[in-house]
């Protein structure tokens, strides 16, 4: 029964369509142009940048009079609140479940957003566990994550694949810990030359039919 160390966001659910509805409702809520979607989605940088750095951004864009720590929570539970659970996703999940893989979510951030997600979405269901950054002490790429992940399902993490979006954190991570990688790759070239996926493919599916291939 080996392990299935999968990333959350852009992997397991996306995250991309979500934050895009948050803030297209946001924009036309405080009467900015639908056009400044563009400008929100590029300075979140695929959710890279701090999220109070992107509150404050967006607070000095606008002139806004909201307190910094408002909007950061606004950021978190508005794009949580739109965030849905794939059906093809939950099939896949439990296609590699029935073949004897064992799924574990691996991801960075806080435990209030992402486990707002995992929860709230039903993934839970479909996961045998999480570690997740803040609470583990430490990140991806970090090797210690991987190895956290392996002891909370009292499993080895030898046989282990890793599967996520993030060249860095993701297949990064699992080149340090000397495991196989799928990379999700959404439309991008590979152009890291320290390390390499196993395997590129365009989505969770692709990537769960892989791994059971071999």
């Amino acid at each position: 029964m080996p392990l299935l160390l999968l990333d959350l966001d852009n992997t397991l659910l996306d995250r991309a369509g979500p934050f895009r509805r948050w803030g297209e409702r946001f924009l036309d809520g405080i009467g900015a142009p639908p056009t400044d979607i563009d400008w929100l989605i590029s300075i979140d940088a695929d959710g890279l940048t701090d999220r109070w750095d992107l509150a404050d951004a967006i607070r000095d864009r606008y002139e806004l009079r909201i307190p910094s720590i408002d909007l950061v929570e606004e950021l978190h539970d508005g794009v949580v609140a739109q965030t849905r659970l794939d059906p093809l996703t939950a099939c896949a999940l439990r296609i590699a479940d029935d073949a004897g893989w064992v799924p574990v979510v691996v991801c960075n951030g806080t435990v209030r957003v992402e486990e707002a997600k995992i929860r709230q979405t039903g993934l839970d269901r479909y996961v045998a566990d999480w570690v997740i950054s803040e609470e583990a002490g430490v990140s991806k790429p970090n090797p210690r994550i991987f190895a956290l992940a392996a002891q909370r399902v009292r499993m080895p993490l030898r046989g282990a694949w890793v599967v996520g979006d993030s060249p860095e954190a993701d297949i990064g991570g699992a080149a340090a810990v000397g495991l196989p990688s799928v990379w999700l790759h959404r439309g991008r070239t590979w152009s890291d030359t320290r390390f390499a996926p196993s395997r590129s493919v365009d989505g969770l599916i692709a990537a769960v039919a892989t791994v059971l291939g071999g």
